[in-house]
């Protein structure tokens, strides 16, 4: 077997192809074999000299989101700032990284990809990390130098990321450019009367229109049999 003079470009192909089934199909229902089908000419042999299953390429998606914020991170914590100043750099910076061509086609297929369960609990876990890598070191800072009034640093990480990649992901609660705003003004607020006051003007517009640019490029989660089971039961 000849040797790939270019396994970069392979593996994207194979990372980009799976992602598109893991949205259309499911990841449960996609197999290696749909996904060998959808390479353009690759053989299952291409797939297993790189990937040992489909769980491993799931994983690739993952470290690439995490890649993103680890880039986020190095460009704003050595930085001479408050670690309120910070932690809104490092927002704003990771904000910047999206919206390149490089990542932004991952991060709208990444998002889409929250309605599968599977994916849901492993970014779940991600963000767990994320949490405690980079958002509460840089509250701790910002306690530390006052910038943040609020003292509890572990939950208030962990909740900024369960309001930011969930409640306002646009899969999960699909709105419209007023209530996205109304919900951000409403999270402002909130983080604002706890004295964890990290949404300045600039930080608002800034996820304001990002939240934007996905609501109009992600159609919402459709209903699982479950979820139009209880909703028949309330309506009866």
């Amino acid at each position: 077997m000849p040797r790939n003079k270019y396994p970069e470009e392979t593996v994207d192909k194979i990372v980009n192809a799976s992602m598109k089934l893991f949205i259309e199909k499911g990841y449960e229902k996609t197999t290696v074999l749909d996904i060998v089908e959808n390479l353009g000419g690759l053989t299952r042999g291409a797939f297993y000299h790189h990937f040992k299953s489909k769980e491993d390429v799931l994983h690739i998606i993952l470290s690439r989101l995490n890649n993103l914020t680890n880039e986020a991170f190095r460009l704003t914590s050595k930085n001479k700032l408050s670690g309120l100043e910070k932690f809104r750099e490092y927002i704003k910076a990771e904000q910047k990284l999206i919206s390149t061509p490089a990542y932004r086609d991952m991060i709208i297929s990444a998002v889409s990809l929250t309605r599968d369960p599977r994916f849901l609990v492993e970014k779940v876990l991600i963000d767990k990390i994320s949490a405690q890598e980079f958002l509460q070191p840089l509250i701790k800072e910002g306690i530390k130098d006052g910038s943040i009034e609020s003292q509890d640093a572990k939950y208030l990480a962990e909740f900024t990321l369960l309001v930011t990649d969930f409640w306002l992901s646009p899969v999960i609660y699909h709105c419209t450019k007023e209530e996205t705003e109304s919900k951000l003004l409403f999270i402002k607020r909130l983080f604002k009367n706890i004295g964890y006051d990290i949404f300045d003007d600039e930080l608002y517009h800034v996820i304001l229109n990002f939240i934007q640019t996905l609501n109009e490029s992600i159609a919402p989660a459709p209903f699982g049999t479950f979820s139009k089971q209880l909703l028949n039961e309330k309506e009866d």
